[in-house]
């Protein structure tokens, strides 16, 4: 059914052969780490026809507190690169910074597989949408942090690390984030923010830059593609803005795109322009 679904949207989209490209096989409920009982597992989806494919890890929205593995963008299937989807502890379970370790565990895995499951372990980029999107951030830029790296899963002699981040409309800064959004935005986060660090960014400071990704921005970090929509009532554009800034400020490799007339996701994040602006970013990256 998805791959079904997937011909029909590329279809739609005009993106040609990929619309014909034979189904990825699947291979799912991978389990990756057991944390206070919990079984944090996978989904991996593997493109046909293509030997050491690079490898998209997909990280899900949901306010930091619900979705799930299977919520993913179709779009980003059987275009040549491996794609990993993954499920991680929801602030119903567990605390900021818990999401993060289980994220970080999950790519070491990835990584110490990826001789078995046959996709390149040196060539992994990590995307996400909304509160998805601020964490794949926030793990792409903060390689060896300790706060951060956490021991979920072991595999501990394996890299965390990734080779580039695609960003759709995430959040950057907690610090600034209330601040900047709008009374709607305000009535979704401030929750969601309770839930996350157990406080509001101004209760928590400490915690709150910690959770930041634009605080950790560094010449090390890898190239960045953000995509955000200028019409977005919950998560304000200028959270994509101010961590396109932090990299533009050390020269780094960085790209906003900001969709037009969107608001917070939908199909105009993979209309046909800014599709193959994120398939183009990906495959100069982390593809051949």
């Amino acid at each position: 059914m998805r791959a079904m679904m997937f011909v029909v949207m590329a279809a739609a989209l005009g993106l040609g052969a990929a619309a014909h490209a034979a189904p990825a096989r699947e291979i799912k409920d991978i389990v990756y780490a057991r944390v206070d009982g919990i079984d944090l597992a996978l989904d991996l989806y593997l493109p046909a026809n293509v030997t050491a494919p690079p490898l998209i890890v997909w990280v899900h929205g949901g306010a930091w507190s619900s979705g799930d593995k299977s919520g993913y963008p179709e779009a980003l299937l059987n275009q040549g690169f491996a794609f990993a989807s993954v499920d991680f502890r929801q602030t119903t379970q567990a605390r900021f910074p818990a999401q993060v370790h289980d994220i970080k565990g999950a790519i070491r895995f990835l990584r110490a597989n990826s001789a078995k499951y046959g996709y390149a372990p040196q060539r992994i980029a990590i995307s996400g949408a909304s509160s998805g999107g601020h964490l794949a951030a926030l793990v792409g830029v903060t390689n060896g942090n300790k706060a951060l790296e956490g021991n979920v899963g072991g595999n501990l002699g394996q890299s965390s690390d990734v080779q580039a981040i695609l960003d759709y409309y995430g959040a950057s800064n907690l610090t600034t984030i209330l601040a900047q959004s709008t009374p709607y935005g305000l009535s979704v986060r401030k929750p969601a923010l309770d839930r996350l660090l157990g406080g509001q960014p101004d209760a928590v400071p400490e915690l709150a830059r910690l959770a930041s990704p634009v605080l950790h921005v560094d010449r090390n970090d890898p190239p960045l593609l953000l995509l955000h929509g200028d019409q977005d009532p919950q998560m304000p554009i200028d959270q994509s803005r101010e961590l396109d800034a932090a990299y533009r400020k050390l020269g780094l490799d960085v790209d906003l795109d900001v969709v037009r007339g969107a608001r917070h996701g939908g199909p105009e994040f993979y209309a046909p322009a800014h599709l193959q602006r994120a398939l183009a970013f990906l495959r100069r990256t982390i593809g051949r």
